[in-house]
């Protein structure tokens, strides 16, 4: 049996310490997940879910109100292990490309999985959007996920630093570029005419 060539699409949020309060050992931790995969261009599922911390459990103000999330609802979370048993069963059934905004999420995963001694779950493509993002549009800095969509002239999907909104809005975009690359394969090649304008080289031979 041929399994599936999923792609996934995925957003973290992390856990944050006090900008000038850093406690000795602290790393960020995964406390949001968003997931949307597509099979075949369609949506088969969608995930979120609020993720407990274990080394730092305690979420700091900055935190708090920079994503607008409360102690009860990581609290009320899955395990860590948990996110990466649905991320296993995923890989069951065949991932081709796991796409985020940013590397970050994939960075924090790895180091979440080593702190936890835990197999890093996912053996398929990495694409970081904001660099493909970046380097289809020429841009010199690298855009940030909503400002991106809206260039577009769209909007982002619900709220931004929601995991699944983000989500939602990096699949989004992935679809606007990926029909931009395709008109651009088929786009007829220039001729000479095109790329120069000839009454000014006539005029210079004048």
């Amino acid at each position: 049996m041929v399994k599936a060539k999923q792609l996934v699409f995925i957003d973290f949020e992390f856990s944050m310490p006090e900008r000038n309060r850093v406690p000795k050992g602290f790393f960020p931790e995964i406390i949001e997940t968003g997931v949307v995969v597509v099979q075949n261009g369609k949506v088969t599922d969608t995930f979120s879910t609020y993720v407990k911390p274990s080394a730092f459990p305690r979420l700091t103000n900055r935190c708090k109100r920079f994503l607008s999330i409360t102690q009860n609802e990581v609290d009320g979370g899955i395990s860590f292990q948990t996110l990466i048993d649905y991320f296993n069963q995923l890989n069951s059934k065949g991932i081709e490309k796991v796409v985020t905004w940013g590397n970050m999420d994939m960075k924090v995963l790895r180091d979440n999985c080593a702190q936890s001694g835990i197999v890093f779950p996912f053996q398929a493509q990495f694409v970081d959007l904001s660099m493909e993002y970046k380097r289809f549009f020429g841009d010199q800095n690298q855009t940030g996920l909503w400002k991106a969509v809206q260039e577009y002239g769209r909007e982002g999907v619900g709220k931004h630093h929601k995991a699944l909104d983000d989500a939602m809005t990096t699949h989004h975009i992935y679809n606007l570029v990926e029909k931009d690359k395709k008109y651009l394969d088929k786009a007829e090649p220039t001729t000479i005419g095109d790329r120069i304008d000839l009454s000014k080289l006539y005029n210079q031979l004048a």
